[in-house]
């Protein structure tokens, strides 16, 4: 049986590049890995082909070979299952250590290692978001050990590298065909081990400690913005750099206004002789009261703009606006006076022109009750 064309296997043109040609084989090895496709002799078969003519194109001299001679420039190069693949394993780990937690032939991942990231949630007054402020926070975290400079070698000694993994962090397993990669039993990933630990970190490199940071928070924020303190977050493992912190902001109810992007909003109770007869009320804002003038005949819900009185938002643009919500309250605990005066005015307004809702409520009313009887 004559074999495929390296190139029609794995589905690229002749002029392939080496990035596209990995991609390429990524994504044929994967789809017919004998993992993904168990006691499938014809995906087990299409996987040893595309990790064949991985192996040839991928060599620039074996690739150089194969595109002016064919398949017989390269014949004794690969085969599938054969003395060919004496490197595959190395083809397998390159491609596919993402997967296998390494490095193929090209190291592990021992070494210094950047910081976690860390988050911390603020809880801020609205005033306080509005305008902004400067707060004082204090974070547990992991630090660089300064006796030792986070190394965790006691003072004057350092770590050596390690002899079972040669500093890469990782070994290589043979499991039948295939080459797995995994952390070093004896330095844990390190690469190094710590022959003469500090005795301040025990060997850790790094120790636990509350820091007391300084946030400032600029006007405008809300519910879920984000400040990044670069550096701020755990010390990295073997001396690698810190990470950041992340302080989250949450706003903590109002007793009066509520937020809305830029906007505030309040509620305005009000008697309903102010309501009919209108007047002038003391409202508030975040930077104090403010005279507003309610017409007569005010419904309840009826809403007022205040311009430029709700928030400036952070990431800029214009201010927004206070809306204040009318809501006419109806009397309660009255006496026997008050009572005789309310039926009085009863009285006086059945003709229905001072509701005008009310009338027309009644009107859609009867009307839906002559079309039932239709």
């Amino acid at each position: 049986m004559s074999k495929r064309d390296y190139y029609e296997v794995l589905g690229v043109e002749r002029d392939v590049s080496e990035k596209d040609l990995k991609k390429a084989y990524r994504r044929v090895a994967m789809k017919y890995h004998p993992d993904r496709n168990p006691d499938d002799a014809a995906a087990e078969e299409n996987f040893k082909e595309a990790a064949e003519a991985y192996e040839i194109l991928s060599n620039e001299q074996k690739r150089a070979a194969y595109d002016q001679y064919g398949h017989a420039g390269v014949e004794g190069a690969a085969g599938a299952g054969g003395a060919g693949f004496g490197n595959f394993s190395d083809i397998f780990g390159d491609v596919f250590g993402d997967i296998f937690g390494g490095g193929g032939g090209r190291g592990g991942r021992g070494g210094p290692a950047r910081g976690s990231d860390l988050r911390y949630t603020l809880d801020l007054d609205l005033e306080q978001a509005v305008r902004g402020t400067t707060v004082k926070i204090k974070v547990p975290t992991l630090v660089a050990c300064e006796p030792c400079g986070g190394s965790g070698a006691k003072k004057g000694s350092t770590p050596k590298t390690c002899t079972t993994c040669g500093g890469h962090g990782q070994v290589r397993m043979q499991q039948g065909f295939f080459s797995v990669q995994q952390t070093c039993p004896n330095c844990h990933g390190k690469g190094k081990i710590v022959g003469d630990p500090c005795t301040s970190c025990h060997g850790r490199g790094r120790k636990e400690e509350t820091k007391t940071l300084s946030v400032k928070v600029p006007p405008g924020v809300d519910t879920g913005d984000r400040i990044r303190l670069s550096g701020e977050g755990e010390a990295g493992a073997d001396g690698g750099p810190a990470g950041d912190l992340y302080v989250q902001m949450s706003i903590r109810q109002h007793p009066i206004f509520e937020r809305e992007g830029s906007n505030l909003y309040c509620e305005v109770p009000i008697g309903f002789v102010e309501a009919a007869l209108g007047g002038e009320l003391e409202v508030p804002t975040l930077d104090g009261r403010v005279k507003l003038k309610v017409p007569e005949g005010t419904q309840t819900g009826k809403l007022f703009r205040l311009r430029g009185k709700g928030v400036a938002p952070v990431r800029g643009g214009s201010t927004g606006d206070l809306l204040c919500r009318v809501l006419v309250e109806t009397p309660v605990n009255l006496t026997s006076k008050q009572k005789d005066l309310l039926r009085e005015f009863q009285g006086l307004t059945k003709e229905g022109k001072h509701s005008p809702k009310q009338s027309t409520w009644f009107e859609g009313m009867k009307n839906f009750f002559g079309d039932m009887k239709l």
